[in-house]
């Protein structure tokens, strides 16, 4: 049981890491791999966001390479299985935010099924 826990949060991390990569986003087929046809995010901003939302702000060029997210304190909790709950610290341009995601299990593989983003000082 502790290895496939073990796999799973990996994966949603591995998926995590991935849609914070700059190329990763710029590429819509790409962003489309990794999120859930149901995705919804609750940004820090407060907005709410679907699939097609995020793929407009991500394809439409104002992801910057120049200026990665950063990660830290990542960790993660299988909360059944195929569903694992992942939260970490990001700051992207100064802008620093506790971040929560859910991933779930589905023929294609992991996708972030929901994500919320909460600004901290």
């Amino acid at each position: 049981m502790a290895d496939e826990q073990e796999r799973a949060v990996q994966a949603a991390v591995e998926g995590e890491l991935r849609l914070l990569d700059p190329e990763v986003r710029a590429s819509p087929e790409r962003v489309l791999e990794l999120l859930d046809p149901e995705f919804t995010e609750i940004g820090a901003s407060g907005r709410r966001w679907d699939v097609t939302s995020i793929l407009t702000v991500t394809s439409g060029g104002g992801i910057s390479p120049q200026s990665p997210v950063e990660v830290s304190e990542m960790s993660g909790t299988l909360l059944a299985p195929g569903l694992v709950h992942l939260t970490y610290h990001a700051v992207n341009q100064g802008s620093r935010a506790r971040r929560s995601s859910l991933w779930r299990l589905t023929e294609t593989g992991w996708r972030m099924y929901f994500h919320q983003g909460t600004p901290v000082a």
